[in-house]
């Protein structure tokens, strides 16, 4: 599993999840949007993906890409409609909850707009890789990645055994950067 590049940088697949983006019906801004934030803190996007509301499809992304990145992020199909699998797929293939870290997109969300108490994705651990689902419109899902993103290195550093608690890494800057 490529856990990370020579230089240092997480790898990182973003898949969007969406009928009409999968039959062509519509242009993927979401995906691109949440690829183009990740790049913008360094992460590695190794790959992108569209795939249709079916959770087996969406089962099938989500364990190709927990193979070849350290960190997996979806885009659509986290809210209440009928079509919306996205959970329920995230669901079936993680080992481990991370339930924190949707707490924190819900809340921060919340400040923003009181729908935010309708989306239902979650984040969990399959391996070493975190997956993790925001929102299908791009503005929400590129907002719910920023209110979470600081905590995505430190997590895949204890993923992969680094368990030590020196102020000297991610814990620190996570101290500064709330503290300011």
């Amino acid at each position: 599993m490529s856990s990370s590049r020579p230089n240092g940088t997480i790898t990182a697949a973003v898949i969007t999840v969406s009928d009409s983006c999968a039959r062509g019906e519509r242009t993927d801004l979401s995906g691109p949007a949440v690829a183009e934030a990740l790049r913008k803190e360094n992460f590695s996007v190794i790959g992108t993906e569209v795939v249709p509301d079916e959770q087996t499809a969406i089962q099938n992304s989500l364990a190709y890409w927990a193979r070849e990145a350290r960190f997996v992020v979806t885009t659509g199909g986290t809210g209440i409609a009928a079509r919306d699998v996205t959970p329920e797929a995230t669901l079936a293939v993680c080992d481990r909850l991370l339930e924190g870290i949707a707490e924190r997109m819900r809340l921060e969300g919340s400040k923003k707009t009181p729908f935010a108490a309708l989306s239902r994705g979650v984040c969990g651990l399959r391996g070493q890789t975190i997956i993790l689902n925001l929102p299908g419109s791009p503005t929400g899902a590129v907002e719910s990645l920023q209110a979470v993103i600081e905590l995505i290195p430190h997590a895949v550093q204890l993923l992969a055994g680094n368990t030590s608690h020196d102020n000297t890494g991610s814990e620190s800057k996570l101290k500064s950067s709330s503290s300011d």
